[in-house]
């Protein structure tokens, strides 16, 4: 597994609740997307930066999405150019599910 975490500068007229809402307008984009096991919305006020928490399948799945569309609509959406950094992620654990495991 994969995981991919992404940032972005938001204007610093961004509430949390503006970010709830752009964020609540995209996720429908990313509900059943191939190879997205799952995915957390990020927002720190302070600093005023958002972004995600991915986890992917593979890297190919991660990268089949992180285009250059994709990067390009981040860019118009929230006004600035996202980053991108890249983990293996060997174990993951679940509390929800009451587990740890190694990721396949």
């Amino acid at each position: 597994m994969i995981t991919a975490i992404v940032r972005f500068k938001l204007p610093d007229t961004v509430s949390l609740a503006d970010a709830e809402k752009m964020f609540q307008g995209s996720a429908p984009k990313y509900e059943g997307l191939s190879g997205l096991v799952r995915k957390y919305y990020l927002f720190d006020e302070k600093t005023h930066t958002g972004g995600g928490v991915y986890l992917w399948e593979n890297r190919e799945a991660a990268d089949k999405v992180y285009n250059a569309d994709w990067k390009k609509m981040i860019t118009d959406r929230y006004g600035a150019v996202p980053d991108i950094m890249y983990f293996e992620s060997p174990v993951i654990v679940d509390n929800a599910g009451r587990r740890a495991e190694a990721a396949e």
